[in-house]
């Protein structure tokens, strides 16, 4: 048997398949597109389930891909599994084959064993199949293509040979391919008691789809069969380079030994597992975050975050004490990035994510760890780690739960997950509760039978501002209508041609108006669904209006224009913070608005004033250049070989559309741009923030809005030289001088404070209140700073040795409690205990501090009346 690398196994898995006349089609991202019932993308079949439910047609009916896929969350959680099995991933990849209607079991069985045996050599004796219990039809195939007896057909009654999308829908029986790793290692045949043993290991399913599912008694023939099927890479992988664990493969053994000589640490024992922990998470991080995800505390960025924090921990066990993920990063490229350029284009970019989360983590991770030590010492095997304290380290020091259990893992300790969820419900849903899903909402299946009758609706736009168009379909409360006739109703009208833009790639709808016969509409916003249905969003105005008739449709001129501009601006803003920022930019989102531009991008720092402004002069330079812009339709595959930029979550049809600006920009985009850059007239960035780790937000304004923020800026100058006196040319040392007589008048003002409050022994003594053998000296203040207030209380508990001072400083709508206690009796009366009631008694959440002197908030000024009585209970009891 020859043995392959996972590189060759990979390609010859594919070539075999396009020369047997499937369509190679690329890896879709790990972030599912229109799916909201997945986080993540864990099967070749994801991006083909609609064209499986027939809701969406392709080019073609054979088709063979290799998919990156994850499972890390939800149902598919194999996370605490990894590493210390042989089989189990977060990151890997599906090989497969499909067939929507073409051709069904026999030739899908051919295919599968031809390869297996001839192409791959593997030794027939080692080979055995299972089917569906009831699946005759396929028993006969492999009887009669494979040569096997019954003996080698193994006949299965559960599920795991039965796949269905859901309660509904496409289903039908499985068969497995699975191979025998010899008799040296433990396991037994699937079925077995003995089926969850290593020896006998699946290596290829295919699903036959030839039913639907109506309901839970009812099952027909499906009209179109088809074959979805799935080889994972890495368990072929070993069994072709003669291992029985994937981590002994090629690829993960040259991540390990580059983790080794960067660690310095033997691959054995148990340090064997976090080499393996740290090659498989570095995978799952780096391509989630070149598909766009950033670690966080919500949805799958929070998986990504338990992803990187679990590997993290791992390289701390191997003694790493500087951030090691990132330096791994160039081996990986090395390694997958032919294959999936996505990495090579954002290695800049998930270094630094990959280098500042570990920085972040290490941080706190010492002192979680210490605090984990210190609350475990007293407990042994079998005993359970309290949901407060997993709580605390999750919260405080960024420990995900499923890292908490994996420490204590060895320990045979557990952790009280109902007393960590119950901790966890002032929070935001997070861990396994935060599995958010895409955040999509289902499409309605109105919009697919629309598409299925009336096709696409063909976009004028580009070249006019008015048409005439037949009205196909009116829609009310989600209801399908034959006309509208009540004014101001608002109602959604699709046409089978218009030259209304609907909202798409950042750029916002059109709005404008529909005239027919009689009729009067207002188109306030226009959508677009299933990627080509555009969806006007209406208010009759005047008449009625009704499917079948046509109309004159006419775009507001003005407001595309504003558009127009702002969003050819975006495309410029785009090409020059990759030349200024660096070539690891990559556009995270975008808003095309008629007023401004929002552009968000990925970069792990602030953007400095100086980069602003070499932004905005660069960007202003091209817009003056007045560089021609075109538009030009090729194959998508073309545009990016050209350096075109893709973007993102943006699903592209095999012919795109391409806009050029003069040498500068060339993007793939579907929006409506300028004819000319000098059309931009200026361009001006109003902010820079950052809105999540790694995410800079830029917003700027273009053309009269650029005017209109400089005359705004300019009244607000001439109304702040007005009130000061002075010009535009003093205006700074006007200012300043200000500034420093303010601060000398601040700090005259705190003298005069502390020495208002500050008293003599003689004036302690009389003005004291005598309690329980101690000194109270209450008193209400005006607003005066909280640091005063501190000084003066401490100032004078060190006067006496049995003196309690508590000011109420009252400010607006809003109180300020201070506390100090002579050190000399802080046994028996504590600060931090004082002020947090008397801030409760007051409407504040309380407060804290040492024992000797504490500070708190409250609101509720009406209780003022009865603090005195308060502040005796409480020294009273004390």
């Amino acid at each position: 048997m020859t043995k392959f690398t996972t590189e060759e196994v990979r390609s010859k898995f594919i070539t075999y398949f396009k020369a047997n006349n499937h369509t190679h089609v690329p890896a879709s991202s790990l972030i599912p597109h229109n799916d909201p019932s997945l986080m993540f993308v864990n099967s070749g079949m994801v991006q083909f389930k609609n064209v499986f439910t027939g809701q969406e047609k392709r080019p073609y009916n054979k088709a063979v891909t290799s998919q990156k896929s994850l499972r890390a969350g939800g149902k598919h959680n194999d996370l605490e599994n990894v590493g210390y099995t042989a089989r189990h991933h977060t990151f890997f990849e599906m090989l497969g084959n499909f067939s929507f209607g073409d051709y069904f079991k026999e030739q899908a069985i051919y295919y599968a064993w031809n390869l297996l045996t001839k192409e791959f050599e593997l030794p027939k004796d080692k080979l055995y199949a299972t089917i569906y219990h009831t699946d005759d039809e396929a028993a006969s195939y492999w009887k009669k293509i494979a040569g096997f007896g019954d003996d080698r057909i193994i006949r299965i009654k559960t599920n795991d040979n039965f796949w269905s999308m859901g309660d509904t829908g496409p289903c039908g029986p499985c068969s497995e391919i699975f191979y025998d790793h010899g008799e040296q290692i433990y396991g037994g045949l699937p079925g077995t008691k003995d089926e969850d043993g290593d020896r006998f290991i699946e290596i290829w399913n295919m699903v036959f789809m030839q039913y639907e599912q109506i309901d839970k008694d009812t099952r027909i023939e499906l009209p179109q069969k088809s074959i979805d099927t799935g080889m994972g890479l890495e368990r072929m992988t070993a069994v072709l380079q003669h291992v029985n664990n994937n981590y002994d493969i090629d690829l993960f053994q040259e991540i390990i030994n580059f983790t080794e000589n960067i660690v310095k640490v033997k691959v054995e024992g148990e340090a064997k597992f976090s080499y393996r922990v740290i090659a498989d998470h570095l995978r799952a991080s780096s391509f989630l975050i070149a598909d766009g995800v950033i670690p966080s505390n919500e949805g799958r960025s929070y998986v990504l975050r338990r992803i990187m924090r679990r590997s993290m921990r791992h390289a701390h066990m191997l003694g790493s004490k500087e951030p090691l993920m990132y330096k791994l990063l160039p081996k990986l490229v090395d390694l997958m990035g032919n294959v999936y350029p996505e990495l090579k284009r954002a290695e800049s970019f998930i270094s630094s994510i990959l280098e500042q989360e570990e920085i972040r983590f290490k941080a706190t991770l010492e002192r979680g760890l210490k605090l984990l030590t210190e609350e475990t010492e007293t407990l042994t095997k079998g005993n359970e780690l309290s949901g407060e304290v997993a709580f605390k380290l999750y919260d405080t020091y960024g420990f995900p739960l499923d890292l908490t259990e994996d420490i204590l893992k060895n320990r045979d300790i557990s952790v009280d997950h109902k007393g960590f969820e119950e901790q966890m419900l002032m929070q935001k849903e997070r861990a396994r509760k935060s599995w958010l899903g895409s955040g999509e909402s289902k499409t309605d299946q109105l919009w697919f039978d629309i598409k299925e009758q009336h096709g696409s609706t063909e976009f004028l736009g580009y070249t006019l501002n008015e048409a005439e168009c037949k009205i196909i379909a009116l829609i009310k409360d989600n209801n399908l209508v034959n006309d509208i006739k009540e004014i101001d109703t608002q109602f959604l009208l699709i046409s089978n041609q218009t030259p209304f833009y609907g909202e798409s790639g950042g750029q916002m709808g059109d709005i404008g108006t529909i005239f027919a016969k009689d009729s009067e509409v207002e188109v306030i916003d226009t959508l677009k669904y299933l990627g080509s249905i555009i969806v006007h969003k209406c208010i009759l105005k005047k008449g009625q209006i009704n499917v079948g008739e046509n109309a004159n449709f006419s775009i507001d001129i003005r407001y595309r224009q504003n558009l127009r501009i702002h969003h050819s601006a975006t495309h410029i803003l785009h090409a020059v913070l990759h030349e200024v920022l660096g070539k690891h930019v990559t556009q995270k989102g975008s808003l095309v608005a008629p007023t401004y531009l929002r552009f968000d991008i990925s970069h792990s720092k602030a953007v400095t004033n100086e980069e602003i402004t070499l932004i905005e002069n660069k960007v202003n330079e091209i817009i003056r250049d007045n560089h021609e812009v075109n538009t030009i339709l090729m194959a998508t595959k073309d545009a990016v070989k050209q350096g075109a930029m893709a973007l993102f979550g943006e699903k592209y049809d095999s012919e795109v559309r391409v806009v050029k600006m003069g040498e500068t920009s060339l993007e793939l985009c579907g929006g409506t741009h300028v004819r000319r850059t000098g059309d931009i007239g200026c361009f001006k960035i109003t902010s820079e923030s950052a809105i999540a780790a790694g995410v800079r937000r830029i917003e700027a304004v273009c053309g009269e809005f650029v005017i209109k923020l400089m005359r705004e800026k300019d009244n607000l100058l001439k109304s702040v030289e007005s009130s000061l006196k002075t010009n535009k040319n003093e205006l700074i040392t006007k200012v300043n001088n200000i500034l420093e007589r303010n601060r000398e008048l601040e700090k005259e003002l705190e003298k005069t404070h502390l020495a208002s409050l500050d008293l003599s022994i003689e004036q302690i003594e009389k003005q004291a209140e005598q309690i329980t053998g101690i000194k109270l000296l209450h008193k209400k203040v005006g607003n005066i700073d909280n640091k005063i207030l501190r000084q003066a209380a401490e100032n004078l508990t060190k006067k006496l040795e049995d003196l309690i001072v508590v000011y109420i400083a009252e400010g607006i709508g809003k109180l300020s409690i201070t506390v100090a206690v002579s050190k000399a009796i802080t046994d028996k009366y504590n600060a931090g205990i004082i002020a947090k009631e008397l801030s409760l008694f007051l409407g504040g959440s309380g407060g804290g501090g040492q024992a000797s002197l504490a500070q708190a908030g409250g609101n509720d000024i009406g209780k003022l009346t009865n603090i005195h009585e308060k502040l005796y209970s409480l020294l009273t009891v004390s």
